[in-house]
């Protein structure tokens, strides 16, 4: 442990002199990428330097129960043996995790689609219950959300909603384990002899592209501008403020008619275009990586059925690890963090178990 740690210290110290040198601060995209670098290598190192006193305490404390004689002396190093052993068992342990090899997107601000499937009026109303659902969380999480663009549906809800997630902390990390189907069990509010049906909401969730992530030449883009017929006013629908974007080559369609400027509008329709692009080399990446395409927590397939929020019963099942949870009230309004922390520990184990390279 002590050897991978030292390569990880020589690391942290390279990346250290560079990201202070002129020709790096003045290269943006190199900057950015060692900054991240060095403070995921800073926190290895804090644990480094636990491990190393944690070493030190064994060796003190084993020296005393060899050489002393006084009883009592003995008695309280053996003590601190025991407890500095069990701490430095568990330090191990969460080195471990810190060694897998992180992905590159986990900290960056994400795009989420939402759109109603199955059901009619009742998938839409689902929909909207999920964007209540994560604007919860994320709120919760100090994380700003955004409107990008909205098409209601007749009956509430949403046919099709889309935002972005930005913030501190793992943002992407966090919520890409939410993409795939979402399936409701549940009476509709248009049912008049109490039957429950099954509706479902579909969940995209992409890490949000820099400039520097995809390059997109703008004169394979056709800009559309329209008037918007979302919330907003008489002046957003009575002037041409909507923007939408279609990137030729790939046919990816991307709006926006939340602002009431048109420049505010195409800024966002761009972000989620670049996603959008971004997203397409991600899966392909993804279909490459054998360890993630095998991985019980992918979320590499869309149409995949991944939870079941079921009324009648009170309970949400994620059928990708098995988990069911009676408290479905909670997480209707946005208390999905023990959901999320569960589907990382699977993740992260079996990134452990498969990582040869690390272990």
């Amino acid at each position: 442990m002590l050897d991978k740690l030292n390569i990880v210290q020589q690391k942290f110290n390279e990346v250290s002199d560079l990201i202070i040198q002129p020709n790096i601060i003045s290269d943006q995209k190199r900057y950015v990428s060692l900054n991240k670098d060095y403070k995921e290598l800073g926190l290895i190192i804090e644990k480094k330097k636990l491990y190393e006193e944690l070493l030190l305490n064994i060796k003190e404390a084993e020296d005393i129960c060899k050489n002393e004689k006084d009883k009592e002396m003995i008695e309280m190093a053996s003590d601190e043996l025991s407890e500095a052993k069990k701490k430095i068992s568990n330090l191990e342990e969460e080195i471990k995790f810190l060694l897998i090899p992180k992905d590159p997107d986990d900290s960056k601000n994400v795009v989420i689609e939402l759109r109603a499937g199955t059901g009619g009026d009742e998938a839409s109303i689902f929909a909207g219950d999920l964007f209540r659902m994560y604007t919860k969380f994320c709120e919760g999480r100090g994380w700003k959300v955004s409107l990008v663009d909205a098409n209601s549906g007749t009956s509430g809800g949403y046919k099709e909603i889309i935002f972005e997630v930005s913030g501190k902390d793992d943002i992407y990390g966090m919520l890409k384990f939410e993409s795939g189907v979402h399936r409701v069990q549940r009476v509709p509010q248009t049912e008049t002899q109490g039957r429950v049906h099954t509706s479902a909401a579909t969940v995209m969730v992409l890490p949000e592209a820099e400039e520097f992530d995809v390059e997109i030449n703008m004169n394979d883009v056709r800009i559309d501008y329209f008037c918007s017929s979302g919330p907003g006013g008489q002046s957003v629908n009575t002037t041409y403020s909507a923007v939408r974007l279609t990137h030729t080559p790939t046919g990816i369609v991307a709006q926006c008619q939340d602002q009431k400027s048109q420049h505010k509008n195409k800024d966002k329709a761009l972000k989620v275009l670049r996603s959008r692009l971004y997203e397409l080399e991600l899966n392909k990446k993804l279909e490459a990586d054998s360890l993630k395409r095998n991985s019980m927590v992918s979320s590499g397939d869309r149409s995949a059925k991944i939870r079941t929020y079921n009324y009648p019963q009170g309970r949400v099942t994620d059928h990708r690890i098995g988990l069911t949870l009676y408290d479905l009230q909670n997480i209707v309004n946005g208390d999905i963090q023990k959901i999320v922390d569960e589907l990382k520990l699977v993740q992260n184990s079996e990134m452990l178990k498969n990582s040869e390279e690390v272990f």
